[in-house]
């Protein structure tokens, strides 16, 4: 079986930039001791990121997190693919 390799990006970019960045940093905007190290982590992953509990800085992550979780969703859908033809 083959994956569909644009579903599967696009599914892991909704699952890590909007279920996982998105909603732990907007847990932080409102109870802001939550999720300061995993932020503080992307902070030192993603450029332009500063970790800061800002809604611009929010939105700053999010792109990346979008973006990182299509790439990685892509890579894995074509190294499965590879692997099991």
């Amino acid at each position: 079986m083959k994956l569909n390799l644009k579903a599967l990006a696009l599914t892991t970019a909704l699952v890590w930039g909007v279920l996982a960045v998105f909603l732990v940093g907007l847990a932080n905007l409102i109870w802001p001791p939550y999720g300061e190290h995993f932020l503080s982590f992307l902070a030192s992953v993603y450029p332009g990121y500063s970790g800061e509990s800002t809604f611009g800085q929010l939105l700053i992550a999010t792109g990346y997190g979008l973006v990182d979780g299509a790439v990685c969703g892509f890579i894995f859908g074509w190294l499965y693919n590879k692997l099991s033809g």
